[in-house]
């Protein structure tokens, strides 16, 4: 990934606290114009919680039945499903998530308002999805979920197919969002009970990747492709602080390996204290194929352009060949403080 001296390439996270995706589109294209490679639909309305608008797929689905209750500190409850008595998984039926309806009506907006000037014409649009892990995981009863995990994984990438098959793939960009995968990988056997209760499948390590690398090359391979490590938003608060960018950066390194189509784009979040060289040590050993685009979550709304600024002198002393972004998406802030989120982005792309 090129980068001029003067410009970094910007990457938006997800979800953006506007009223529409045509209001997202319109304005990141604005305020951020070639800077931004690819722009979200903000994942407004319901789907601004991120996750928690698949609990009616999870209600109304064939053969389940609510099982109990899992409580995560700063978010909702979720309520937990099993199978309902004497249903065999194979009998298991979700229906449409949403997700895809959603995106093909986002495209037009999207078509629409690039046409007109206000997207810059070679900006993608991107599809930023849960892993199937993440939302079976959080929604399933735990004797339940393993099984769970495949038949809503199968649903999910028939819902990638319909956005494929809809949209032009010269426009499209698919990401997937990274989140509880990493926080059981990095060494959550060392967290406390309470954290190894709510995020602790007990499944190896390699059924995590494996599980990324499914999903990831069932994406078409002239469709970008994305992955955006995370640890969280609660509260803006991470679930698990990470104790310096190593697991992001083994994780990626891995996928990175295993995965047979090509990454686009991988993201790494760096908390906003975290402006010491410990941090991105790690990232002298990550081994990104050619044409892999890094994008750093430094951007962070409370500390502005000056925290910025160290957190990217720190990260220069490592590598020097990457993007900005924050940490996770914008759907938690208010609406009146996305422009100013927006013209941060730009002014620290700017930085260089």
């Amino acid at each position: 990934m090129a980068t001029s001296t003067k410009r970094r390439p910007v990457l938006l996270i997800g979800s953006v606290s506007l009223g529409s995706a045509a209001e997202v589109f319109e304005a990141a294209g604005t305020a951020l114009g070639d800077l931004v490679r690819r722009i979200p639909d903000g994942e407004t309305g319901i789907r601004l919680g991120w996750i928690g608008c698949q609990a009616e797929a999870f209600q109304n689905a064939t053969g389940l039945q609510a099982a109990g209750e899992r409580v995560v500190p700063g978010a909702l409850p979720f309520t937990l499903y099993g199978l309902k008595p004497g249903t065999a998984t194979a009998d298991v039926k979700f229906d449409a998530l949403g997700y895809a309806t959603t995106a093909i009506e986002s495209y037009q907006d999207f078509k629409r308002l690039r046409a007109a000037g206000k997207v810059h014409n070679a900006t993608r649009f991107q599809v930023s999805l849960p892993t199937p892990f993440a939302v079976a995981y959080s929604f399933s009863e735990r004797s339940a979920f393993p099984a769970l995990w495949q038949v809503y994984e199968r649903r999910l990438l028939e819902e990638v197919d319909e956005i494929a098959r809809a949209i032009p793939h010269r426009d499209l960009a698919i990401q997937w969002d990274v989140c509880l995968e990493i926080l059981e990988y990095d060494t959550i056997s060392d967290r406390p009970e309470a954290t190894r209760q709510l995020f602790g499948s007990g499944l190896p390590r390699e059924d995590l990747l494996a599980g990324v690398v499914r999903i990831s090359d069932h994406v078409p391979a002239d469709i970008e492709l994305g992955l955006h490590f995370c640890y969280g938003d609660p509260g803006h608060k991470h679930v698990i602080e990470p104790k310096d960018s190593g697991p992001a950066v083994e994780m990626t390194n891995l996928l990175s390996s295993a995965i047979r189509r090509s990454i686009t784009w991988a993201h790494i979040p760096v908390p906003r204290g975290r402006d010491d060289d410990a941090y991105f040590a790690p990232l002298r050993g990550l081994k990104l194929k050619p044409g892999t685009e890094l994008y750093l979550g430094l951007v962070h709304f409370t500390d502005g352009t000056e925290g910025a600024r160290r957190r990217l002198a720190a990260a220069k002393r490592v590598v020097t060949d990457f993007g900005v972004a924050t940490e996770c998406g914008l759907g938690r802030r208010s609406p009146g403080s996305i422009p100013s989120l927006l013209t941060l982005h730009r002014e620290i792309a700017e930085l260089g």
